[in-house]
């Protein structure tokens, strides 16, 4: 870890009287880790505590400054599927048995939180000795502040009374967990600027948090719900602290146009530009229906060239079943506004196999395709794919995927009728998405195969072979449609709202 390339955004307190040590671990590089909002943050936390000495540590981290034996506590973020690879091999790599009931009492608690988490705990039971469900600020902090005060109290004790906490899971104690859902009362923002980050010195800072659109395959919709605003001043108090470190910024949220006071924001930027101020901002992607010449013009002048836009199906029909409510006249307005602020392209995102997809509805991304090519030439379009995963708690998650062989067909045809109109298509790779979804839907039968899978080096074919050995069918998981009257792994979390909602939102959609 080298911090002299870091800027810390707080008073760290580098001569603490401390006697407990943690171990805050990114599954992934470095510098991915640097532009994590929310692992940063909860670093930043438990960083700020006087009685914790807190080490970050990555997937290619080689050294580490608190030597495994002496460590007291291990907290894991776990944001994506496949990053269990990395977490099986930090643990391996520093001798930590990948089981918890193969570790030792006097060993230290490992615990996880984030999407992956949230979203179904229930692949990972075996591995982790406790769980966060839901949003981890105010959590981590009383798990961690737990931990600290009860250092020498044995294991099955502290997770005995853990359990009692609202948010954490502690696997064959917790009947029932709640997912803790937080007020979003403080603007959250990268605490940490660093050149060696993947956004290179960017000042990252939370606009809202949900979506009030509510796709049904989407995640990031049903986890976070309900949608919930950073109050303007407290954004404006946040990007002018950005901006005395740095010139680049980014907005994030899911759907950052919904707030309020979006405009008004974009509004602050462009009169700080407008008065000779040099400042970057980037956004992850705008709706179709918020591209209003001011915000766009705004982006633009903050040194944006090309946007993302999600239409997620090319037909309306389609759109409308995953609640996308989008016409091709929003569509082609936001072109037209695009062309008209200074954009040189739009990146257009889809998705292959979503639930009562037909031929026509792939027909139909061409289709669109070759009107946009045909009146806007000259304008830079591209497409990135992605197959339908099945995601726990959405109301999609009754519903299986296509089989490899239909998704690799589609994704071939699209890629060959694009290219034939000069549009570049990147799609992802159905294969690993098969495996994205076993974990998405899978139960505590999984962890044997999850282990093997790492043991035999994690890659498609490592999938393929455990499977078999372990005698797992994985096609249950992943390819079977499942009745709403099906015991769910992950329907021990109490969500709000909770399942009989799914089942009436799912319905609705499917219906229309």
């Amino acid at each position: 870890m080298n911090t002299s390339s870091e800027t810390f955004l707080y008073d760290r307190n580098i001569n603490k009287n401390f006697d407990f040590n943690m171990w805050f671990v990114f599954p992934g590089p470095e510098s991915f880790a640097l532009s994590s909002l929310g692992y940063l943050w909860l670093y930043r936390a438990i960083d700020m505590m006087e009685d914790v000495n807190i080490e970050r540590i990555y997937s290619d981290t080689k050294t580490t400054r608190i030597m495994s034996n002496k460590v007291d506590l291990i907290g894991f973020s776990f944001t994506f599927d496949m990053d269990f690879l990395h977490i099986f091999s930090i643990l391996d790599k520093n001798k930590f048995a990948l089981k918890a009931t193969d570790r030792k009492d006097s060993d230290q608690l490992i615990f996880a939180g984030g999407p992956v988490i949230t979203s179904n705990p229930e692949p990972y039971k075996e591995i982790f000795d406790f769980m966060v469900i839901g949003d981890g600020e105010d959590v981590n902090l009383e798990a961690v502040r737990f931990c600290v005060e009860n250092k020498n109290m044995n294991k099955a004790q502290k997770l005995k009374e853990l359990a009692k906490i609202d948010g954490i899971y502690v696997p064959n104690i917790t009947p029932k967990v709640k997912k803790v859902t937080k007020k979003l009362t403080k603007c959250i923002y990268t605490p940490i600027i660093s050149e060696n980050a993947f956004f290179k010195n960017t000042f990252i800072l939370e606009v809202e948090r949900g979506c009030a659109n509510r796709c049904g395959f989407c995640l990031a919709s049903y986890m976070n719900m309900p949608i919930r605003f950073v109050d303007y001043e407290k954004i404006i108090e946040t990007i002018d602290l950005g901006l005395k470190y740095t010139n680049k910024i980014a907005l994030l949220g899911a759907q950052i146009t919904a707030h309020p006071d979006f405009e008004k924001i974009c509004q602050y930027i462009n009169d700080k530009i407008e008065s000779g101020q040099n400042i970057e901002m980037g956004i992850s992607s705008l709706r179709v229906d918020s591209f209003r010449p001011k915000i766009v013009r705004t982006l633009v002048k903050a040194g944006q060239k090309n946007l993302t836009l999600a239409i997620e199906a090319g037909s309306e029909r389609l759109r409308r079943v995953i609640n996308k409510h989008l016409t091709e006249e929003q569509i082609f307005n936001a072109i037209d506004v695009a062309i008209e602020c200074g954009l040189h392209g739009i990146k257009f995102y889809g998705m292959i196999g979503l639930p009562t997809e037909k031929w026509e509805d792939i027909e139909e991304i061409i289709n669109l395709s070759k009107r946009i090519k045909s009146k806007y030439k000259g304008f830079e379009i591209s497409f990135g794919f992605s197959t339908f995963v099945p995601k726990a708690n959405t109301p999609f998650q009754w519903f299986g995927r296509e089989t490899e062989k239909e998704l690799e067909k589609k994704s071939n045809y699209l890629r060959k009728e694009l290219h034939k109109l000069g549009i570049q298509a990147v799609i992802s790779s159905a294969k690993w998405d098969y495996w994205q979804a076993l974990l998405s839907r899978g139960d505590n039968k999984l962890t044997d195969l999850l282990i093997e899978v790492y043991k035999q080096g994690g890659k498609l074919g490592a999938f393929k072979k455990a499977a078999k050995e372990l005698k797992i069918d994985t096609d249950y998981y992943v390819l079977q449609n499942y009745g709403y009257e099906k015991a769910l792994p992950w329907d021990f979390i109490e969500t709000m709202p909770g399942k009989e909602f799914l089942i009436k939102e799912c319905e609705k959609l499917i219906n229309l």
